[in-house]
């Protein structure tokens, strides 16, 4: 069995795996300006813990991963960098888009090969002793809130390890307060559970400092996805920005109707049919956010 694209949380790989004795597990990795699988990770047992991070492994025949500081030089074994893709995976750039590609596409300062060069995937990372690497979240997943540097990342894992919801997403959304960014979590429980934000807290406070607790929570039945199908962390944010608060209760739920399901958020509403994801209502007062650019701006292969 292989993945890739998200992070599979370790008790839906325990679950399987304990169901699937004598099949192989294996974590694949990489963005599609890399051609989709850049590393790959055989678990070799089943996670004896629901907390176990289980890494992104190591390249794929022909390329290579990097974790690199802010110069681009090797970090140390067990710190975090920058992970950085080189090899005969990666895409000449995007389409008629050159400033994207340039910021995207960097030469390597390690070689004298004209162009050479490393793909800046925007996620961190960080290679054990053991000389695998561990996928740690996204450069811009993480916000500074109330004084602290916060990885989002490692809340979605312990969120994860509770083994009550199906799916989640945490995100740093503005804030009126003091802390100028709150921690926001939506989140929806597994088929039949009965999930409220008061026992996600209570749960996560065994597991995480007082600060990365998250203070707006969004109850879903299904969060919302890219065309791509990944959770759409952009929308969440967008649809925070466009209301004054989060609630600290479910307001988001989702009903179907002949023409397909409709998502509310307060005061807003989005439609979709069956064929088409659901696109953010127009407002005098909020601006939907900028389409996903195909051309120019779509990768060449």
């Amino acid at each position: 069995m292989l993945w890739c694209g998200e992070v599979l949380p370790t008790p839906t790989l325990i679950y399987w795996m304990q169901r699937v004795p004598h099949a192989s597990f294996t974590n694949l990795y990489g963005p599609t300006e890399a051609t989709i699988a850049s590393s790959y990770y055989t678990v070799p047992a089943c996670p004896a813990s629901e907390d176990a991070s289980i890494p992104i492994g190591q390249a794929c025949g022909g390329e290579e991963l990097l974790v690199l500081d802010d110069q681009l030089r090797p970090v140390p074994a067990g710190e975090m960098g920058d992970l950085y893709i080189r090899g005969a995976g990666l895409s000449p750039g995007y389409w008629r888009d050159p400033e994207k590609t340039r910021a995207a596409f960097v030469p390597n300062p390690g070689s004298a090969t004209p162009g050479d060069r490393l793909y800046r995937t925007g996620d961190r990372a960080s290679v054990g002793a053991d000389g695998l690497v561990r996928f740690l979240g996204r450069a811009d997943a993480q916000i500074k809130t109330r004084g602290y540097r916060v990885e989002l990342g490692e809340i979605e894992t312990a969120l994860h390890a509770l083994g009550t919801l199906r799916e989640c997403a945490v995100v740093g959304v503005p804030s009126q307060d003091f802390d100028g960014v709150a921690i926001g979590c939506a989140y929806a429980p597994l088929a039949g559970g009965a999930v409220t934000p008061a026992a996600l807290r209570e749960a996560l406070a065994h597991a995480l400092p007082a600060y990365m607790l998250p203070s707006r929570w969004l109850a879903c039945d299904a969060l919302p996805k890219t065309s791509n199908g990944k959770i759409d962390r952009r929308r969440l944010c967008w649809r925070r920005a466009a209301s004054t608060r989060w609630p600290s209760s479910s307001c988001w739920s989702s009903s179907r109707n002949a023409s397909g399901s409709a998502w509310s958020w307060t005061t807003w509403t989005w439609t979709s049919s069956a064929r088409s994801r659901p696109s953010p209502p127009s407002s005098p007062n909020a601006a939907a956010p900028p389409a996903r650019s195909r051309r120019p701006g779509a990768l060449v292969s």
